[in-house]
């Protein structure tokens, strides 16, 4: 099922998604602005291969990497503590704009590069404690057109439908409230797609592991 079917008209177009807060800023960089942070994004990133753990075993990530932010901004993901690189200056720079469209502040952001459709992302929820009970995260797309897929966390005896979403060059994708506990999300596999980076801003509380 495509979600443009389901938007509602204004700035921000928000996804009828029952208990999810979900919104898109199709165009929310300019052109320019958004081939000028992609390039910046692939020749200053320092980007490397992370170790994730599947089914109990340890294997590369399907995606080049990089967790960059605050120096108190620690993740733990997928059984791996990640302490952040410093800020590449164009992305810090983003925080008051992003600050400003989603209503929330954010320290850290991970940067996923997708050298194809080969590259990928499967169903996970943006979970863990050091992001709080009901996080607001900034999804910032540059690149290929890529479609985000969305279903309800919920395993019952039938198969869970889920929902497309294409994010254009320059896109902001917002998720907030319930969406975390409520939905996973998902960037399948395509057997058509140039290079994308991902970019998803958000605000990391490394003592709530504690």
């Amino acid at each position: 099922m495509d979600l443009f079917s389901h938007m509602q008209s204004g700035p921000w177009q928000s996804l009828a998604l029952p208990g999810g807060d979900v919104a898109l800023l199709p165009q929310w960089l300019s052109r320019e602005e958004a081939d000028g942070l992609l390039q910046q994004c692939i020749d200053d990133i320092p980007w490397e291969t992370h170790r994730i753990r599947i089914f109990g075993r340890e294997v590369d990530s399907p995606r080049l990497s990089c967790w960059m932010g605050e120096r108190e901004a620690t993740y733990v993901y997928s059984g791996t503590r990640f302490d952040p690189h410093p800020w590449l200056p164009a992305l810090d720079a983003l925080r008051p704009r992003l600050a400003s469209a989603c209503g929330a502040r954010f320290n850290s952001v991970l940067a996923n590069l997708y050298r194809d459709g080969h590259d990928s992302m499967g169903w996970h929820s943006d979970d863990e404690p050091e992001l709080g009970p009901s996080p607001v995260i900034a999804s910032l797309s540059l690149g290929a057109e890529r479609v985000f897929r969305l279903r309800k966390r919920a395993i019952d005896a039938g198969r869970r439908e889920s929902l497309g979403l294409r994010l254009p060059h320059g896109s902001l994708l917002r998720m907030a409230g319930q969406t975390q506990r409520l939905y996973q999300h998902a960037l399948p596999k395509t057997t058509r797609s140039g290079l994308r980076i991902n970019l998803t801003f958000r605000w990391i509380d490394a003592g709530a592991r504690r």
